[in-house]
């Protein structure tokens, strides 16, 4: 299992240790982002020192070269794509050994590589020959269905290994000439991003080591265990509680599995009883319609509820309970909040008490009964 990397042990560069002349961006026929990205990554080579070392900030960047912080992020996805650099979430821009390609996590599927493969196959597809000239960069941005700046750096990469070239008879004059068709496609690239792929992973996972009720593993673990950051399996743990098969609750309480990702929907037990999401907020709303009744009987309007933690000792309930159905309450228009001295918790309006609760979500055995 690797090591991941930890942004205390990586050494930050400094603008001022960059020992390379400032790019001249006046006198130039591509775009500013490019010739920048061009300045990284003769500066990369020349310091073989910096590898493994973060890359400045997008502002420094941006302020050394009087640039936006926009197109120094395009011209850093420039170099990434080359592979020079590889961002990596919480962490930063970090300067790769670009003689080898190995990556210790994996990424999303990048945008303009989706976009370089999409222009191969439309060059191929409308048998365009060497020396033609392509449409604009507009034109083949919606051809591909890709953004015009995705499409942009798509080309420009293409230019970098030689397949295109730009056309430039005047300063004001822009396009692009085909050089050869001398390229691969790459089958394997697809519009899938890692989270999807790691959304599947996890379906697997839970398939193969959980049941209904257990706890998925936190964070921490599935990012050694998947080779991911944080944030990718934020995002597919996330996916899965929207399908319905995790439920995320604070606390002790943590992510848990309540619908194998093979199960058919529409079961019984869910048709006849509250949904697990429901069952998680019972306390909630079993809080919530005790202080209705409470109000309705004992206090009129403008009247001063007892504070949380009185209420909490006399429901012996925690704090937080009381304090969620407070502000569920005020959300319904029947409390509303005061600071200061004379400050609390008074009531604006007398809720009708409602009786009964929602079912609780049961073992799917018991459902056989009910039919």
């Amino acid at each position: 299992m690797q090591k991941l990397i930890q942004k205390a042990d990586l050494k930050r560069i400094k603008i001022s240790d960059i020992q390379l002349d400032l790019p001249d961006l006046k006198n130039i026929k591509e775009t500013k982002s490019i010739a920048i990205g061009k300045w990284i990554i003769n500066w990369i080579k020349d310091d073989l020192k910096a590898v493994n070392s973060l890359l400045p900030s997008k502002a420094e960047f941006a302020y050394a070269l009087g640039v936006s912080i926009g197109t120094i992020q395009n011209a850093l996805r420039y170099v990434e794509d080359l592979g020079y650099v590889e961002s990596k979430q919480c962490i930063g821009t970090i300067i790769r050994d670009y003689k080898k390609k190995s990556s210790t996590l994996r990424k999303l599927t990048s945008k303009r590589e989706i976009a370089i493969e999409e222009i191969k196959k439309y060059i191929l597809k409308n048998e365009i020959k060497p020396n033609a000239q392509l449409p604009s960069s507009r034109k083949l941005a919606q051809a591909i269905g890709c953004s015009a700046n995705t499409t942009r750096l798509a080309l420009e990469y293409l230019c970098f290994e030689g397949h295109i070239k730009h056309k430039y008879k005047s300063s004001k004059e822009t396009g692009w000439i085909l050089k050869n068709t001398d390229f691969i496609i790459d089958e394997t690239n697809t519009n899938e991003t890692l989270v999807s792929k790691i959304q599947k992973d996890l379906r697997k996972y839970i398939s193969d080591n959980l049941k209904v009720g257990d706890r998925i593993p936190p964070h921490s673990v599935l990012v050694k265990e998947l080779n991911v950051s944080i944030k990718t399996v934020h995002d597919a743990l996330q996916a899965l509680v929207d399908d319905g098969i995790l439920l995320c609750r604070r606390g002790r309480y943590g992510t848990t599995v309540i619908k194998m990702p093979d199960e058919i929907s529409g079961n019984q037990e869910m048709s006849i009883f509250a949904p697990a999401q429901d069952a998680a907020f019972y306390y909630y709303e079993k809080t919530q319609n005790t202080l209705k009744k409470m109000i309705a009987e004992n206090y009129e309007i403008g009247s001063k509820l007892p504070s949380i933690s009185e209420l909490s000792q006399q429901m012996d309930l925690s704090p937080n309970t009381i304090r969620k159905a407070f502000h569920n309450l005020a959300k319904e228009g029947y409390l509303a909040f005061s600071r200061g001295r004379y400050g609390g918790t008074f009531v604006i309006d007398l809720p009708d008490v409602e009786q009964g609760f929602k079912w609780l979500a049961v073992n799917p055995k018991y459902a056989e009964l009910y039919k």
